[in-house]
Order: C-alpha cells, then structure tokens, then sequence
C-alpha cells in the first residue's frame, strides 16, 4: 500500500490514502466483532460511516452508540484520527521515525496534504503536529471526564471523554451517547466550551500554532530587551489574518443567531440571557466544520439555517482539520472582487499586496465548490423530490464542507442520496481541485496558444 502511494502523481496520493482508509475501516466495521448484537446495519451504513469518519464530518445514517460496540468504537476513533491528520502525514511520520528520508516528490506530496507552503523541516514538523495533537486531546478528555465518569462510571466515563476529545479536535462532530448529538446537553459550560475550544483549535491550522507557540517562546525571551516587540507583531501575517477573521466570524455569527433565534420557544427562546449567548456561541463554533449540534435543526427559524449555510460554506482555516471553502479564500476572493469594482491595480490588504495567481486559485475554488453545491442540490431534488429544498441546500453544503450537522435529512435519503452526499464528503474533503487534478493526466504544454480576440459581450 505504501509503495502504491508514493508511485503515484501528488493528487492521486492523496485521493488514494483517503481512499484506502476508507475501504479497509468499512470493512472492519461491517466485522461482527465490531457490532452490538443489536445492530441493524448493513455494509453500506458502515461505508457511509467511514466515509464520514474519514472525512471528518459527522453524518450517519446509524448512529454510533446503537451499532457499534467497543471494538467497533476504537475504530472509529483511529479513523478520525486518521481522517483529522491524513493517513500520508502518518506514514510520512513513521518514515521519519524510523530514520528513512522522503524525496522530493514524496515531500512536495506531503507538503500539498498539509498545505504548507514549504518543505522544510518536516520532521519537526510532524512530530509537533503528532505531540500537540495528542497533549491536546489528552487534557480534554480529563477535563470531560469530570462530567462523563459521575454519569456513566469510570470505565465507560474515561472511554467516551477520549472518544470525545478525538471526535472535537479532529472536527468529526460524532458522539456516542446517542442519536441526538448535543442537544440535551445544549446548556452544559463545560461540555460545550471545552468541544468549542478544540474545535477552533483543530480548524485554526497547524501553522498558525506553531506560529503562536513560536511567538510566545521569542516574546519571553526578549521582555529583559527595553525595545522588545508586542507579541501581536511578531505573529506572521497568515496568523494574524486568520486570527482576525476568526475573531470576527465568531462574533458576527453569535449575535446573528442570538438574533434569529431569540424568540424561538423550541430552540433558544426559553433559555436566559447567558445560556442563549453559551447555545449561540456553540452553534457558530460548530457551523466551522465541527458537526456537533445543540438545537434540533428543523425547529430553527429559516434565516438561521441561511445563516448556517453561510458559515458552512465559509468553514475553518487552511492547514488544520477544518473543512469548507477556508476563511482565507473567501477573503481574498472579496478582495478581488473589491479592487475590480474600483478598477484598482493590486489587490491590497492590511499592508500586503497579495498575488494575482493567488487571487485566481481562490475564484477558481469558489466557483468550483458554487458549481458543487447547486448541482448536488439539483440532483438530491430529483433522487429525493420529498426532502424541502432548504433541507437538501444545509445537507449538501454541510457534507461538502465536512460539517456534518443535519436536519435529519440523511438517513432518510434514499441511497442514491446517500451516494451523493458520500462523494459531497470525499470531495470536501481533499479539496476539489486535488479531486479535479487526480483525474487529469494532461501534461503542460511547452508552448502557449492564442487566437483572435472573442467578441463577446458580457455583464
């Protein structure tokens, strides 16, 4: 499998290590070893499971506590884990551990999975990404401990806070308490800062980590300087970027729902002031790839679930576990737009100038996941003309974002549905364009080909 993967083309590795993943984990769990006796699912559950697992999402079409016992649970913890940081950075890992080195090409393809823009030290890297990862879980599984070992016992108590811990960092949004996620735990502080918190860390990006943690360390060292800088300036431009942009999508989501929701008797409306704002908060944090859920999703007002739709197709930050169009594309494709409405010459942001190349990859996956949303849609109306349009619209974008909450529409999709929002998760998942590029085996051409200009018309 290994020598498979890294005989392939960048894009085909990818597409293939997911793949892969997902094969082998549908097959364990469709073992009975891995089920309750009571189970009722078929081998295609457990494949749209997987699918899910793996792509960090959080759809099922049967839920994880009624169908798979210990076993079965522990691996699908491995597969969002696998899922969260990508089976090629994995392996990659154990290459480096073992003292092997990677070439080039299988450096250029690891660097494109983890969407780092050089390849340069790696192995720290790595061993950071791995080391955090695992300090991070670690403390919140202790911390949900407090509230899962006095409801279910120590044993079944520490079990679920990891299982937990792994689901919310790796922006999987799966549970195994029951079928209704979070809902009837919709006003609990710690469950629901403690999942906020790691899912902001998991989809705020690994380079923006180890950025601050770098930081922090040069801030410290210089404070005996009298000239030293603040530790905001010393931070990169992507960090502060994506910190500001965080910031304000949080917020500015919060207060819409506390908005659109406030009178709602069935999801908000009867709470006080603080829960309102603690059940807002969540809501928005989760709509950035997460998938848990602490309303039931058909009860939300119409606008809400616009809203919702909105941040999903925004999502988290690059390089993390976080899925969606990525807060950075977006801005730069508003800014594109902006300096083409003002016919200005560069596109300009906070000081930086930022590259044409770059404007125009972040058009091209706009569109590209625009063009996804509509058609999926179009087609989820024709396999499943039942399902309300605005129902189908948050599904599909929620499977294509890698987001994972659902207004109960998913396991009652028929199975070409089913098989619809499956390739929506695979696809969120590495990316279009690495989706679009595994497919294409066209060389560049030595030589570049221009005609007469069109006399279109246009606008």
């Amino acid at each position: 499998m290994i020598r498979f993967l890294f005989q392939q083309s960048i894009p085909k590795r990818i597409a293939a290590s997911f793949a892969i993943v997902i094969l082998v984990g549908s097959l364990l769990l469709n073992l009975p070893i891995s089920q309750l006796e009571t189970s009722q699912a078929t081998y295609f559950d457990h494949l749209f499971t997987t699918v899910s697992m793996v792509c960090v999402t959080g759809l099922f079409t049967q839920p994880v506590a009624s169908t798979y016992n210990t076993f079965g649970q522990i691996i699908c913890m491995l597969l969002m884990q696998i899922g969260g940081l990508g089976l090629m950075s994995m392996i990659a890992f154990f290459f480096f551990d073992s003292g092997k080195k990677l070439s080039l090409t299988d450096r250029l393809a690891l660097q494109d999975s983890l969407n780092r823009d050089d390849t340069k030290d790696f192995k720290d890297y790595l061993r950071t990404i791995f080391k955090y990862t695992l300090m991070i879980e670690g403390i919140a599984a202790i911390l949900f401990s407090y509230r899962f070992i006095p409801m279910l016992g120590v044993g079944k108590g520490i079990f679920t806070s990891i299982f937990f811990a792994i689901s919310a960092f790796c922006n999987a949004g799966f549970d195994n308490l029951g079928s209704n996620s979070l809902i009837d735990y919709a006003t609990d502080p710690l469950l629901s800062l403690v999942i906020s918190a790691l899912i902001i860390l998991g989809g705020i990006g690994f380079a923006v980590w180890f950025d601050v943690k770098n930081s922090i360390s040069c801030y410290r060292r210089s404070l005996q300087n009298k000239y030293h800088k603040m530790f905001y300036k010393r931070l990169h431009y992507h960090t502060k970027v994506v910190i500001l942009l965080t910031v304000g999508i949080l917020m500015a989501g919060t207060l819409l729902t506390l908005i659109t929701e406030w009178h709602n008797p069935d999801t908000i409306g009867k709470l006080n002031f603080g829960q309102k704002l603690l059940v807002s908060f969540f809501q928005t944090v989760t709509m950035r790839t997460a998938g848990f859920a602490s309303i039931d999703y058909t009860k939300a007002n119409p606008s809400t679930l616009l809203l919702y739709c909105i941040q999903m197709f925004i999502g988290g930050s690059p390089g993390g576990t976080a899925g969606g169009v990525k807060t950075t594309t977006v801005l730069v494709v508003l800014l594109f737009i902006r300096s083409e409405i003002y016919e200005k010459k560069s596109i300009n942001f906070r000081h930086h100038t930022i590259p044409y190349e770059m404007a125009r990859k972040s058009l091209m996956i706009f569109i590209i996941f625009t063009v996804l949303t509509l058609s999926s849609v179009f087609l989820l109306s024709i396999t499943d003309p039942q399902a309300p349009l605005l129902y189908t619209l948050f599904e599909t974008i929620s499977a294509m974002c890698t987001v994972g909450v659902t207004a109960n529409l998913t396991p009652t999709l028929s199975m070409l549905g089913q098989i619809i929002i499956m390739t929506l998760m695979f696809i969120g998942r590495i990316g279009p364009l690495t989706v679009l590029l595994s497919f294409s085996n066209r060389k560049k051409q030595g030589s570049l080909i221009k005609y007469a200009k069109a006399p279109l018309l246009i606008g």
